[in-house]
């Protein structure tokens, strides 16, 4: 088991909040500019965990130009700043879950999603006050699963990434927490209702140190205290 972590780093979309129906909206939207027929919202869920251009890029035909998928890139963020708190809410139980390991732990957010859409919904769903930082997809010129965001929060809390426990529901964490050389966590309580694809606990290839089912899981297995 790794050392006990001083610093917890959450993913946002599917780890923190339930955003998939105003994600949806925005791509549709975009497809709709475009004379595009909708997509359901399981079908644009499986696009989304690495950031804005290649979720629109899977939400576009094969075929479509190089030169479009800027315009269209633009398209679905003006969409989805206009609907991204219409339905997005965090999950049950997620906070009291920070507000109570925000007592005792450095929190943070690692996010593909742009940090201002990012702080944004945050703010709106008023978990930003437990937060001590914020890193986006677009903060640096690479995203998860490249480290670069983990080593920049590591850095800005002055917390070794060694100690940093990244919380999150997909491989696409989990990579980036090997990368790093962070210990993670996998999150199995997002996106299950009304999917066609499994929970992340029937992916037992996914590397964690903990598997949590709910929220409270987590703070219960920290002890509500950071390590020496």
């Amino acid at each position: 088991m790794p050392l006990p972590p001083l610093g917890l780093v959450f993913d946002l979309d599917g780890t923190l909040i339930e955003s998939r129906r105003d994600i949806a909206t925005a791509v549709n939207r975009m497809r709709a500019g475009r004379g595009l027929a909708p997509l359901s919202v399981e079908e644009v869920r499986t696009m989304v965990g690495e950031g804005a251009r290649a979720l629109v890029r899977r939400a576009l035909p094969p075929a479509t130009p190089r030169e479009e998928l800027a315009a269209a890139v633009s398209s679905y963020l003006a969409h989805y700043r206009e609907v991204c708190l219409e339905t997005t809410r965090p999950y049950p139980g997620v906070p009291g879950m920070l507000a109570e390991v925000a007592q005792g732990f450095a929190l943070a957010v690692l996010s593909n999603k742009g940090e201002s859409l990012s702080r944004h919904i945050l703010a709106g769903l008023g978990l930003d006050r437990y937060l001590r930082q914020v890193v986006g997809g677009d903060t640096l010129p690479t995203r998860k699963p490249d480290p670069g965001g983990l080593f920049l929060l590591a850095d800005r809390l002055a917390i070794a990434p060694a100690r940093l426990l990244l919380v999150g529901d997909s491989r696409i964490d989990a990579l980036t927490a090997r990368a790093a050389g962070s210990p993670f966590a996998l999150a199995l309580w997002g996106w299950p209702d009304g999917g066609s694809q499994p929970p992340a606990a029937a992916e037992p290839e996914i590397e964690a140190s903990w598997r949590f089912a709910q929220p409270a899981d987590l703070p219960a297995a920290l002890g509500g205290e950071p390590g020496p």
